[in-house]
C-alpha cells in the first residue's frame, strides 16, 4: 500500500512539473532558431593565399563535425591557388630551359667558328 501511494504521489509531481514548464514556458514564446557559426577569418580575397593564411584557419563545428559548405569553398580556393602555382612554375621552368638552351648554343656557336 506504501509503495501505490508513492508512485502516485511521484505520478501527480511528474505531471504539475510538466504542466508547469508548458504553461510557464509559453510567455516567450519558442526560442528562436540559433544563426549558424560562420567562419569567421576566412581566405583573403584580395591576394594569394599564404602559409599563415592556411595555419590560421579555423573552421566552426557543426553537429557532424565541420560545416562542409567552408570546407569545400577553403579547399576550392587552395586547389584553384595550388593549380594557377603550378602553371606559374611550369611557366617558369620552360622559359629557364630556353634561356638556357639558347645560353648553351650561343657558347657552342664561337667554338664551332674557332674550329674553321
Amino acid at each position: 500500500m506504501v509503495m501505490f501511494l508513492f508512485l502516485v504521489v511521484a505520478l501527480a509531481v511528474v505531471v504539475a512539473a510538466v504542466t508547469l514548464a508548458v504553461v510557464g514556458g509559453g510567455e516567450s514564446g519558442p526560442l528562436p532558431e540559433a544563426a549558424p557559426e560562420r567562419l569567421r577569418d576566412p581566405l583573403p580575397v584580395d591576394r594569394p593565399v599564404d602559409r599563415a593564411d592556411v595555419e590560421s584557419l579555423r573552421f566552426p563545428v557543426a553537429p557532424r563535425g565541420y560545416r562542409m559548405a567552408d570546407v569545400d569553398d577553403a579547399l576550392g580556393r587552395l586547389a584553384a591557388e595550388l593549380a594557377e602555382r603550378d602553371a606559374r612554375i611550369a611557366d617558369l621552368e620552360s622559359a629557364l630551359a630556353g634561356a638556357r638552351a639558347a645560353a648553351h648554343a650561343r657558347l657552342d656557336k664561337p667554338e664551332q667558328e674557332e674550329q674553321r
